[in-house]
């Protein structure tokens, strides 16, 4: 079974090869961990013991940060290797944080750079954010007694449509893993339902309620230039489709709200000339957060295409709107907005972050909107009562607050299980 994924796999890859020469080689951020992700990762690497995180991109990266602080916390003497998969990813660790984990990238899930990999960083044991399952990787951890966790894991309604159609192989891959630390008891019940062990699954909650707003490293205020009564609306982690109909709602708005005014964050910041020809087909200047303060942002809409920001921007926004949701694309973090304090619209589509939003609604300090005319309606009447939008940021904040402690849990299951040893079985 192994063999034969290890085969598709490497008939998949060969197959990707031209178009990723093309679209990522020229680009910059790739060639660099190029080697590193045939298991070369060796120079440079920080002092024994180690252990290894693994989180994919910028939401897993933030999601970690807590727990990887937390680890050096409790055991200084430990050092962190942080892999990514995406040079995006890796440009937050670097950025958040260098200070207590040393960046690589993750190795291609092959016999070859798994075992070079593992055996050049020699870890004490592995922690993967948020489901991220890889057999050859897996196989390779537990043949070598590294016990292994599954940390703030999440299983989405299309995850577990396409796992349940592999289970077999899911089974021996979820036994070889130490424990499951969950997100909530839905994701609980489909990793169990996968095959994991019931024993080693622990409903933790998720790790981003825990994450505490970082001071302002750039003065925002000033470079965007926003008055006092400036209504900042952020649109964060938006998708395409999604940017014409905010900026059309944008455009229906302004003239009722002066003081309204609109930065637009792409999920992918490469899309940045894509967001700007849709600002200038209505008619309004675009500036870049890149070039900024150089540009002058008054009065213009904002792009922001840089990483590793909108979390901090989030502080100035009268309202936000979380994407990934009004197309189908299963949504984006809205906690970040929440734990600022920020009233919070989405779109129908969340099904990726479903607990979060359903905890953000209840509460009420989030609203889903169908379509664009009801972002309109929502955003006009929020626009309008800045008591609403205190009530509805205030009640998110509390509501997140309320779910804090999954740090402090994994940790505990860290100290308990993979400091211990594990029961991985391979």
């Amino acid at each position: 079974m192994y063999a034969l994924y290890s085969a598709m796999l490497t008939l998949a890859l060969a197959a990707y090869s031209p178009v990723f020469a093309v679209r990522r080689l020229g680009r910059g951020g790739y060639q660099a961990g190029f080697r590193q992700r045939l298991g070369q990762i060796e120079p440079g690497l920080p002092a024994a013991p180690r252990c290894w995180v693994h989180a994919v991109s910028v939401g897993e990266v933030a999601a970690a940060a807590p727990l990887v602080r937390g680890i050096r916390r409790r055991w200084p003497e430990m050092s962190v290797v942080l892999t990514t998969v995406t040079p995006t990813g890796a440009r937050v660790v670097a950025d958040q944080l260098g200070d207590v984990a040393t960046h690589r990238y993750f190795p291609l899930d092959l016999p070859g750079p798994v075992k070079r990999a593992i055996e050049a960083v020699r870890p004490r044991f592995f922690v993967g954010m948020e489901t991220e399952l890889w057999p050859n990787f897996l196989r390779a951890l537990a043949a070598r007694g590294v016990p292994t966790m599954i940390a703030n894991g999440r299983i989405s309604d299309r995850s577990f449509r396409r796992y349940r159609r592999v289970r077999p192989l899911m089974v021996r891959i979820l036994r070889r893993i130490s424990v499951f630390a969950m997100q909530s008891d839905e994701d609980a019940r489909r990793i169990i339902a996968l095959g994991a062990p019931a024993e080693r699954v622990v409903v933790t909650g998720n790790l981003k309620t825990d994450l505490v707003p970082a001071p302002a490293a750039v003065p925002w205020e000033e470079w965007l230039g926003f008055g006092e009564r400036a209504l900042p609306w952020i649109a964060g982690s938006t998708h395409r489709g999604e940017e014409a109909a905010i900026l059309d709602v944008f455009q229906r708005l302004a003239p009722r709200f002066p003081s309204l005014r609109l930065v637009l964050a792409p999920r992918h910041p490469e899309r940045a000339d894509e967001v700007a020809r849709l600002v200038a087909e209505r008619g309004f200047a675009a500036v870049r957060r890149s070039r900024l303060p150089a540009d002058d942002a008054a009065g213009a809409v904002v792009i922001l295409d840089t990483v590793g920001e909108l979390a901090d921007l989030y502080r100035l926004a009268a309202v936000v709107f979380v994407g990934g949701s009004l197309v189908a694309t299963g949504g984006h973090n809205m906690l970040e907005p929440a734990l600022r304090r920020k009233p919070v619209l989405y779109g129908p589509h969340t099904e990726n972050f479903r607990e979060s939003a359903e905890l953000l609604e209840a509460a009420g300090g989030a609203v889903a909107v169908k379509n664009a005319d009801e972002l309109e309606a929502q955003m006009s009447r929020l626009l309008a009562d800045a008591g609403l939008r205190q009530a509805m940021g205030e009640a998110g904040a509390a509501a997140v607050a309320a779910r804090q402690g999954a740090v402090g849990q994994t940790l505990a299951l860290v100290e308990q299980v993979l400091m211990a040893g594990g029961d991985g079985r391979a």
